[in-house]
Parts: C-alpha cells; sequence; structure tokens
C-alpha cells in the first residue's frame, strides 16, 4: 500500500443520481474530487426510478400542502434547465422520454383537483384537458385528464452522460474490501482502497461523503457510525412489455396514486412500461405471480380502454434508501454529518440539485484544487464502472397470460 497518499478535497462513495450530480456540482465548483463504486453506477435506486421529475402534486392530493410537495415543487423547472444546457450540470445528451405526465382517476372527481396547484403555489399546476387531447390508453376512461408539466426522463442516459463527462474522477473498487476506512481517534483520518485487479492506492479526502443508497448501512459501519441512522423501504414494481400505447402519469383515488406508470423502449423497440404508485408498495408482501395478478386487476380497473391480451409480464424488486424516519418516507433531503464524513439521502430522484446545494453549504473551502489534475493522472489506469442496465434489460422472467 503507498505510504504517501493523495490528498483531495473530497471522496464521494456511491455512483447514483446523488454520487453523481455532487461530482458534477463540486468539480465544477473547483473541488478536488474523486468518486467510488464498486459494482456499476446507478445500479441500485437511480436506474429502477421511473423517471418522473416530480412537482409536488402527488403529495397535495388530500387537499393539504404537505412538505413533501414543499421542498420538491422547484425541482421540474431546475431539471429543465439541466436538460436545456442553462444551467450545471448539462444534461442536453439525456433523452427525455415524455415532456408531461397526465394525472386521471376512474370516476369523477370529487374535489377541485385543477385548483390545488394555485392554492399551494406549485410550480407544475394541473391543466384540465379536453377529450380530443387525451393520449390514446387513457380514451376509455370517464371522468377528467389533466396533464402535468412533470417531465420523464432516461435515467441510463443521465448516468451515461454524466458518467462519460467525469470518467477520470470516477474509480471502480472490488465488491468486497474495496473501501477500508483509516480510522484516528473520531475521525476518519483516510481511505485505503483496491480494484479486483490488484490495485491499491491511499486516498487522504478532508471530508467523505457517503451516498450509496442501501450501502449507506454498510459504509457506515465500516467508519465506525451508527447504520440505523438509514431505513429502506421496499418496492415490488411491474413491467409489462409489447405493443402498448406510450402512457405517462398517475391514476389517483382521493390522497393515494393508485398507479404510477411510464414508459420506455427496450433494446428489441418494444415499449415497456413500468408501474409503480401503490401497486408496487402493496406488491412487497407478494411473490411474482401474486403481483402480477393483482396488476391485471388494477391495469384493467384504471385503464378499461387499453388491452394486455398479448403483453409480457415480469417484476423487479428496489429498495428505497432514506434516513431513518420511523419507516415514514422523508419530506425533504437528508444530510448526516458526524465529523469529517457526511451521509447523504437525496429521498427522490428530482430531489437530486436540492441535496448537491445543501451539500455545499456543509463544505470547507476548497485546499487542494491545484492539485487534481496530479491526483487524477496518477490513478489514470484505474478500472472504471459500467453504468447499470435498466431492469427491462436484465435477465428475468417474462410470462403472458390467456
Amino acid at each position: 500500500m503507498p505510504e504517501s497518499p493523495h490528498r483531495l478535497d473530497v471522496v464521494i462513495v456511491g455512483g447514483g443520481v446523488a454520487g453523481l450530480w455532487l461530482l458534477d456540482t463540486l468539480h465544477e465548483a473547483g473541488w478536488s474530487v474523486l468518486l467510488l463504486e464498486n459494482s456499476a453506477l446507478g445500479g441500485g435506486q437511480t436506474i429502477a426510478s421511473q423517471g418522473i421529475i416530480h412537482g409536488g402534486l402527488k403529495y397535495t392530493l388530500d387537499g393539504l400542502l404537505s412538505p413533501s410537495a414543499n421542498a420538491i415543487r422547484e425541482m421540474p423547472q431546475v431539471w429543465r434547465d439541466c436538460l436545456a444546457g442553462r444551467r450545471a450540470p448539462r444534461l442536453t445528451q439525456t433523452r427525455v422520454r415524455a415532456d408531461c405526465c397526465h394525472l386521471w382517476r376512474t370516476r369523477d372527481w370529487t374535489s377541485q383537483v385543477g385548483m390545488l396547484g394555485a392554492r399551494f403555489g406549485l410550480r407544475v399546476r394541473p391543466l384540465k384537458l379536453p377529450r380530443d387531447q387525451w393520449p390514446a390508453a387513457l380514451r376509455g376512461c370517464p371522468g377528467e385528464v389533466y396533464r402535468l408539466d412533470e417531465p420523464v426522463i432516461d435515467c441510463a442516459a443521465m448516468i451515461a452522460e454524466l458518467a462519460g463527462r467525469h470518467a477520470p474522477r470516477i474509480l471502480k473498487t472490488a465488491p468486497r474490501g474495496g473501501i477500508a476506512f483509516e480510522r484516528r481517534a473520531d475521525r476518519t483520518d483516510g481511505v485505503r482502497i483496491s480494484s479486483e485487479g490488484g490495485q491499491a492506492a491511499r486516498l487522504h479526502p478532508d471530508v467523505i461523503i457517503l451516498a450509496a443508497g442501501a450501502g449507506n448501512a454498510e459504509l457506515r459501519r465500516a467508519a465506525g457510525l451508527d447504520a440505523a441512522a438509514q431505513q429502506v423501504r421496499p418496492l415490488h414494481m411491474v413491467m409489462l412489455r409489447g405493443a402498448l400505447p406510450e402512457l405517462n402519469g398517475h391514476c389517483a383515488d382521493g390522497a393515494r396514486t393508485r398507479v404510477t406508470i411510464t414508459t420506455a423502449r427496450d433494446s428489441a423497440g418494444r415499449a415497456v412500461w413500468q408501474v409503480g404508485g401503490q401497486i408496487a408498495e402493496d406488491g412487497v408482501s407478494m411473490s411474482p405471480d401474486e403481483l402480477v395478478a393483482h396488476a391485471r386487476r388494477e391495469l384493467a380497473a384504471v385503464l378499461p380502454g387499453v388491452a394486455f391480451a398479448h403483453a409480457e409480464w415480469s417484476t423487479c424488486r428496489a429498495d428505497r434508501a432514506e434516513a431513518a424516519a420511523g419507516g415514514r418516507r422523508p419530506s425533504d433531503v437528508q444530510i448526516r454529518r458526524e465529523g469529517d464524513v457526511l451521509t447523504v439521502w437525496p429521498t427522490k430522484l428530482a430531489l437530486a440539485p436540492r441535496l448537491a446545494e445543501r451539500v455545499l453549504r456543509e463544505l470547507p473551502p476548497a485546499a487542494h484544487a491545484a492539485g487534481r489534475s496530479q491526483v487524477e493522472a496518477a490513478l489514470r489506469d484505474w478500472p472504471r464502472p459500467q453504468g447499470a442496465r435498466p431492469p427491462w434489460e436484465v435477465e428475468r422472467s417474462w410470462q403472458t397470460w390467456p
């Protein structure tokens, strides 16, 4: 192991949206920073996300302005500015799957949903659509359909764009034992890293940021910190592929989102639906077969005009890792500072910019910017992680129903 450590301002552990967004933000602001990932970039929550940049309306369906809605209401415009190249990180190569989402019910609205956005000062407000502007998938629905200007992004493309821009600053460590924290008194004094190929190095950052989603618990234990600071709330999502109409949006029942559907295209050009919302919460305790049967009933109820006879069905599980909140969803980004270690949780994909802004306030001034090119050059032969594959591209069982 080298005796002379590489000195730098920040080491980020975890290559999902939180880590990659922080990497771009800190590098552009002048810090010397490296990101460590022991698997595939975005391989946890990020690649499993449906890619909706929420604006808060789904958190006001009970007629109240929740803290969650207040925290997230600026995010669609922030992301649109990034996607258009008007602010950093510039995501001009990240594909936008849809410019908006739709909101509908299976019967007439019992509340004035169209007034909710204005009432609570949301930036994204529901716009009631005339029937001739409804998506084809919703033509058979009674009641009303609203447009929400919440874009839907391709998460794999976002990961690839950020990773490609920062390849010299992203290192792949060995899956097991590739990151070891050096402790001195109550501080983390350094980080020893190793690769599967046998490379080894010692890093001496002023600040370590743990942004590894579900992996934060193990990292915190390794750093001598309490792993109970994190909670995990599981999801079991449904996927369909085949000749399906384009649809991105939410079917709401009262204050809950009954289903959330987004549409992607797989490598064979087939439409793929990801189905989340309450159905993914309910599916946690179900087997894949039970969840598919449940999903068939739910989708038939909320989309009476759509035929699923030739669709193929599958499921995937994902864990939402968050700061401990008694099993409830935290309303905002969370940052826990313990000495020179920050543990961060964005809570939602859409909140990654807000997390980066909050982290910037926690950091000391950059002290090692002048040497960042030397650190990158010294580690140029280190292996780099690949981006994760979307869940519908991973080998799994698909089934059809008579």
